[in-house]
């Protein structure tokens, strides 16, 4: 088989259509991709990742904060919101629903969020303690939306989900979804750009404000 109809075969595999990936050529295909090996990584010489995490999330413009479980987020999201003068309404992805946000005082609707939307709460697939970056993956309980389109972002992160660099994010990722969602979104700071004249603007495209609140 030519490269060409190897490559036209991989295309029908993907759409459902007849015509297979010959399994000798798919699997020296993974076997390449297992085998290579990592690039050289920096050192920095810390101890827990914890901290590097809340440390290089507020150096990107977020802010942090640190509760002991995650019944208390609802409590710890409401007290952000207030001390910002910010809505107390919120969408927040599906799969946070059971939390007692009611109790807190906050409003919250379980669903995608729309343009009208001012404040968007989600969870984190992961975070990578050394850029201080969050790992969302897409899906029918975790809306990509919600992160993107309110002008405040606030994402509830487990300590135990840290893990050092990209490199152990995509590792969890692969060992535990298998194949990749529709769409893997990193996060780190508020939106910003200096596409024009190099001026830093803030919420260009996306939130203003990402608030991080970590617990475990």
């Amino acid at each position: 088989m030519s490269a060409r109809d190897n490559i036209l075969a991989r295309v029908r595999s993907g759409l459902g259509l007849p015509g297979n990936v010959p399994g000798a050529e798919r699997d020296k295909a993974r076997a390449y991709i297992a085998e290579q090996p990592r690039g050289p990584r920096p050192t920095y010489g810390w101890s827990d990742g914890v901290a590097r995490f809340c440390e290089r999330s507020e150096k990107l413009g977020s802010s942090v904060d640190r509760v002991g479980s995650l019944a208390e987020v609802p409590q710890a999201v409401a007290r952000y919101l207030q001390s910002k003068t910010l809505p107390t309404s919120a969408v927040i992805w599906p799969v946070l629903n059971a939390l007692p946000w009611a109790a807190a005082g906050l409003a919250v609707q379980a669903r995608s969020a729309q343009d009208s939307d001012l404040v968007g709460i989600t969870g984190a697939f992961c975070a990578v303690a050394e850029t201080g970056t969050l790992m969302l993956l897409s899906g029918k309980d975790t809306p990509a939306t919600v992160s993107l389109l309110p002008e405040t972002h606030i994402a509830l992160v487990d300590v135990t989900r840290i893990v050092p660099g990209m490199e152990e994010a995509w590792a969890l990722m692969k060992a535990e979804q298998g194949a990749p969602p529709r769409a893997v979104n990193f996060v780190s700071g508020p939106s910003r750009t200096a596409d024009i004249e190099q001026t830093i603007v803030i919420g260009a495209h996306g939130p203003y404000r990402v608030h991080v609140v970590c617990y475990g």
